[in-house]
């Protein structure tokens, strides 16, 4: 018996192995078959890593990590070189898994790329590892003081990798076109926490050691760390909030709802693969709404609003688990992939949760901000398949990706049938699970398992790949809306508001829907009315506060200024910063206060921001 069962695991060994090389040649197959990544300097379709593991320190009083960084990989060609990406990085010293010393050599800087790591494999190195520092130009780092956290005690720091900064604190192959496994050991300053986009602790750890581990594959722009003074709370069995503490019960109460996102998302697309969904609520410097890190979604502090109002990121960002996680655009040329999916499937998790209305009210405020940032792009930037060679990626996350996918994926839903789409949606995120894909993929998968039988009249080739937004897109009509728009017709008319018209009811995406409609000619007097009856500039929204002030801007109304300073301090989040900073600087007043505020404020940003604001201002 002991030999049979003996024999048996070794033939299971056998067929396991040969089913692990099998998808292993598939794997290499694809990357070595795909569309080269324009914004790589790495040679990931010769060699490719497979795992990391990071061995850091997180150095507050000098605002550096310092230590090293292991990398498994496979070879494609018989290459003897690995090259890595990297940005204001020092190298100290790299060697293989036996100690050996290895030679390699830096690439000249490109100030978008970086520097390529180019290192000289011997004959049988499957491994490496580099020993570095980070530097203070490392674009993906954000390191907060005290004063710039809720506690005031502590300082901070995070990551945010998308699109080509994880380069700047990792030499990595910096490119969504592979998927890598990873584990880390982090040291941190006593009394803070260390979470990463992998298995998470729940509370400090004696010895300020913290070890992770993520399983799943994922492209290297999701590698995420911060370490803070953190608590959390569970929402339920398998999802939570960090937060600092004095902001903890606070953030769980907003985000009270996210378990049962979860289970929303799963009903309509298939199992949730990456074992628990939690959110950390950061610091206000952050500078993007969200950031769909695997287990771990990085949140602005600007989505707590205290009546749930503005979960609908949470939702986004849990979208991603499927739509960006876990089939990822494997280049930034077909970051709609990403994107559109993600918000179209973001509007359905709310639609199941909330209702029709609702969801209606956020696809036409989304259509309306697509009909606006469309208006403002070349024709080059309009199309759903963009060309970003010499670009920087970050120019791609506009509109379009997010609004114009979502409404091609809703037009293909109207005319083919929800089940049918969703039939289709689910079996697409299932066969392409932990892949990478580019448009050409998905059209193909497209026409095989959906379009058959179907006539062009879709328009499937103007929506991809021409500017604008086709005729036959999707109109959105919302009920809910139709109260804020007669509070606008009144207030054309008669020039102020004399009925509050049920506004304490209002959500937040009414009154967005009613500050966006209001007329251009409308007067300092008037603004004041608004104002006082419904105490705008002090609103504790900051979706509702960021239109207001810039209609305040446009209009010049200086009563709003001094809280849309506090604002401008206060608030990282480059959403709500471009467009008043940018309608600031077309009036040279304005311009000339900006740049003293910019002055003040500049620091409190991450680099995704004031690089954005820096070329609006000079």
């Amino acid at each position: 018996m002991k030999f049979k069962i003996s024999s048996i695991i070794f033939f299971t060994f056998l067929i396991f192995s040969s089913c692990e090389q099998q998808k292993d040649k598939i794997i290499n197959k694809a990357i070595t078959n795909r569309i080269m990544d324009s914004h790589t300097l790495s040679n990931y379709k010769e060699v490719t890593i497979t795992n990391s593991h990071l061995n850091l320190k997180v150095d507050f009083e000098n605002k550096i990590l310092v230590g090293s960084v292991k990398h498994d990989f496979t070879r494609h060609k018989n290459s003897d070189v690995l090259i890595l990406d990297s940005k204001y990085l020092i190298i100290d010293s790299i060697q293989d898994g036996e100690n050996n010393h290895l030679d390699y050599q830096l690439g000249k800087l490109d100030e978008l790329l970086g520097t390529s790591i180019q290192i000289k494999l011997l004959k049988k190195t499957n491994q490496v590892i580099i020993y570095y520092k980070t530097t203070e130009k490392s674009e993906a780092l954000d390191w907060l003081q005290p004063n710039q956290t809720a506690g005031k005690t502590f300082p901070f720091m995070y990551t945010q990798g998308q699109s080509i900064f994880t380069r700047s604190w990792i030499p990595i192959q910096d490119s969504p076109g592979i998927r890598i496994t990873y584990s880390a050991k982090i040291k941190t300053p006593e009394n803070m926490m260390a979470v990463m986009s992998a298995a998470n602790p729940q509370e400090i750890v004696e010895g300020n050691t913290y070890q992770f581990e993520m399983k799943q594959p994922i492209p290297p722009y999701l590698i995420a760390l911060a370490v803070g003074n953190l608590g959390f709370k569970a929402i339920d069995y398998r999802t939570g909030v960090y937060a600092e503490p004095s902001m903890l019960d606070k953030c769980a109460n907003e985000l009270v709802d996210m378990g049962k996102m979860v289970d929303s998302a799963e009903k309509l697309y298939g199992n949730y693969d990456w074992d628990r969904y939690d959110v950390i609520v950061l610091p206000p410097s952050f500078p993007f709404g969200g950031m769909e890190n695997p287990r771990l979604t990085f949140a602005t502090p600007t989505i707590i609003a205290g009546d749930q109002s503005l979960v609908s990121l949470i939702a986004h960002e849990l979208a991603h688990s499927w739509s960006g996680n876990l089939v990822t655009n494997a280049t930034w040329n077909d970051f709609w992939l990403n994107e559109g999916f993600t918000v179209y499937f973001e509007r359905r998790i709310m639609e199941s949760l909330y209702g029709r209305d609702y969801s209606e009210m956020l696809a036409l405020l989304g259509f309306q901000d697509l009909q606006e940032e469309i208006s403002t792009l070349e024709p080059d930037m309009q199309l759903l398949k963009l060309n970003m060679l010499g670009k920087h990626p970050d120019d791609a996350m506009t509109d379009v990706a997010y609004e114009k996918g979502y409404f091609f994926l809703r037009m293909l839903e109207e005319n083919i049938g929800r089940e049918k789409m969703d039939f289709f949606l689910k079996n697409y995120f299932s066969d392409h699970k932990f892949e990478t894909i580019v448009t050409k993929d998905f059209l193909a998968y497209l026409n095989k398992n959906l379009l058959i039988d179907i006539d062009d009249s879709l328009n499937i080739e103007q929506w991809i790949f021409e500017p604008g937004i086709p005729k036959n897109c999707p109109k959105v009509v919302s009920k809910r809306f139709e109260n804020a728009e007669l509070l606008v017709k009144e207030f054309i008319k008669n020039g102020s508001v004399s009925l509050k018209n049920n506004v304490e009811s209002w959500s937040t995406h009414e009154w967005l829907h009613f500050i966006k409609h209001l007329p251009e000619n409308i007067n300092l007097e008037q603004l004041s009315d608004l104002d006082q009856n419904y105490n705008l500039s002090n609103s504790g929204n900051s979706e509702i506060l960021a239109v207001w002030f810039l209609q305040c801007i446009k209009t010049n109304y200086q009563p709003a200024f001094e809280n849309l300073e506090k604002f401008l301090l206060r608030i990282g989040r480059r959403k709500f910063l471009q467009p008043l900073y940018l309608e600031l600087s077309k009036n040279n007043d304005h311009k000339l206060w900006a740049q003293k505020v910019y002055d003040k404020a500049r620091n409190n940003y991450h680099y995704v921001s004031f690089n954005t604001i820096d070329k609006i201002l000079n």
